[in-house]
């Protein structure tokens, strides 16, 4: 069943330090998403540490927050049917040797970690994660026409 879903999206320092903000971005848009909420900060330490705190058990953890928090990020909030699963299958395998041709990593990613983008791996980690970046009213309302996004 096809349903208007959100999905949180993110640029890594990686991506953005290499200079494909503008690439990443044409390709999603290319994809059908809907950019609908966008911004730059550069993360503290607590900040990803809350972000990324499922995996705080992990033996990746301290260098994921080290990495997450080297440079700014570009969080984005994507809207299309499906978004969460469209979104996920643009990004492209975690590994970017693994990442089928023309998705993100297999075009923008360094390696396994270094990895350029993020996206929520479900509904509710997209609702989650969108509300870590954006309060709802930042937000684009589903009903603002396409002439207003340029």
């Amino acid at each position: 069943m096809n349903r208007l879903e959100r999905t949180l999206g993110l640029i890594k320092p990686d991506a953005i330090e290499a200079g494909h903000i503008g690439k990443i971005l044409d390709q999603i848009i290319q994809a059908g998403f809907r950019i609908i909420g966008l911004r730059m900060l550069h993360l503290t330490p607590a900040q990803a540490e809350a972000f990324y705190h499922m995996h705080r058990e992990r033996p990746f953890f301290h260098s994921l927050v080290s990495f997450m928090t080297s440079g700014p990020i570009i969080a984005f909030v994507l809207e299309k049917e499906n978004a969460v699963s469209a979104y996920r299958e643009l990004m492209g395998a975690t590994d970017p040797a693994k990442a089928e041709p023309g998705t993100l990593r297999a075009l923008f990613a360094q390696n396994i970690e270094k990895n350029a983008v993020h996206g929520s791996d479900s509904p509710e980690s997209a609702r989650r994660e969108i509300a870590f970046f954006f309060p709802e009213m930042e937000l684009l309302s589903v009903k603002t026409p396409s002439s207003l996004l340029v």
